[in-house]
């Protein structure tokens, strides 16, 4: 009898005994297929993931969201930090990235992200807690190799128990065994838009543009636009081409392990044929263009975040805003909350990214 046990038994470099033992062996599976989840289910993510300076201002740095108040104690100390807290891009980022092992490693869409909210935003050096609950699963119309889950996520301070961040998020998940489908409906299961005919897109002729960064040029921007039936929107000039560093990098370093974001072998046969950007770092990079052209006070609040179109290596992502509300009973004193919807589009003009944000804008009399 052999003892396979022996280091000489076999030679692993020889190509045809490599191969025959590869074609034997059972791949140890990670991650969850759709069957897994059932509503109601908690999940705990064990890794535990310590923020770091270092990775807040690495994320910033690769998204350009260059705010100086999340790296220097005086800019932080006037938006009323009492120390430099790592950035609310990072935070969410890392907080989806740990829940990926055990939720959406398996792969399939990102559909969308809806009621996120920034509960804290916690300095350097704070360790992760992060649970998820099963909200919903749903059998996919357009394809019978997936299923539909959402996840409400709560990321806390392990120490404290403070919530810092929530959010509900849905994805498509592969299924162990396909269902039967009649193959009706969309990539997002959203049902079919209505017939506009020959007409075109109902659009305002005027679209206005705010003349500052501050609150009272949103505010007075809406003014304006209602009194000649316009809209306020504009887009950024910057953009961003996509490079290994964002596409897998920065996923990487928040612990998102899908496959999509590292692994072109398993990618190259998928309808992106590539590996693909993680959705919050298009979303950061779609939002930092935004917040360039604005006195950003404190970010608040997201929500209806969807992803429309893959993202991948050597795509530019560009940005687009529209104003939709000015609060100035919210917030400080020195700081009102408007609401934006956000666009994030590639070289194409294609949407890929789109999403409502409400964030505290300065005043300009601070």
């Amino acid at each position: 009898m052999t003892d396979w046990t022996d280091a000489d038994a076999l030679d692993l470099s020889d190509g045809e005994t490599f191969e025959t033992l590869l074609d034997r062996a059972e791949i140890r599976e990670k991650g969850h297929y759709f069957e897994f989840f059932e509503p109601g289910d908690e999940l705990t993510h064990d890794p535990g993931l310590v923020l770091s300076k270092a990775g807040s201002e690495d994320w910033m740095g690769q998204t350009l969201n260059h705010d100086p108040a999340y790296w220097r104690p005086d800019r932080a100390r006037e938006r009323g930090f009492e120390s430099v807290p790592v950035h609310p891009d990072y935070l969410l980022a890392c907080v989806m990235g740990v829940t990926v092992e055990d939720l959406s490693e398996k792969g399939g869409y990102f559909l969308g992200r809806d009621d996120v909210t920034i509960h804290r935003t916690p300095i350097p050096g704070t360790e992760l807690a992060v649970s998820s609950t099963v909200v919903e699963t749903t059998p996919s119309s357009s394809r019978p190799e997936y299923g539909i889950v959402t996840w409400e996520t709560v990321g806390r301070d392990r120490e404290t128990g403070d919530r810092l961040v929530s959010y509900e998020r849905t994805n498509m998940i592969p299924r162990r065994e396909p269902t039967a489908t009649d193959g009706s409906g969309t990539v997002t299961d959203s049902g079919d838009g209505e017939d506009g005919g020959d007409a075109g897109p109902a659009v305002p002729d005027t679209l206005v543009t705010p003349g500052g960064g501050h609150f009272e040029d949103f505010r007075a921007a809406l003014d304006r636009a209602d009194e000649t039936d316009a809209a306020v929107a504009y887009a950024h000039e910057r953009g961003r081409t996509m490079d290994d560093g964002l596409v897998s990098g920065l996923p990487l370093s928040t612990l998102n392990t899908a496959r999509q974001h590292h692994n072109r072998d398993v990618m190259a046969d998928s309808p992106s044929g590539d590996i693909v950007a993680y959705g919050d770092v298009t979303r950061s990079i779609a939002l930092a263009h935004a917040r360039s052209d604005e006195a950003t006070y404190r970010e608040w609040r997201y929500d209806a975040e969807r992803f429309h179109d893959f993202v991948t290596l050597g795509d530019t992502i560009y940005g687009f805003t529209r104003v939709l509300d000015c609060d100035g009973e919210t917030g400080p004193e020195r700081a009102g909350a408007v609401t934006f919807e956000h666009v994030a589009y590639n070289q194409h003009r294609t949407p890929v990214y789109s999403g409502r944000r409400t964030a505290l804008l300065q005043r300009s009399h601070r």
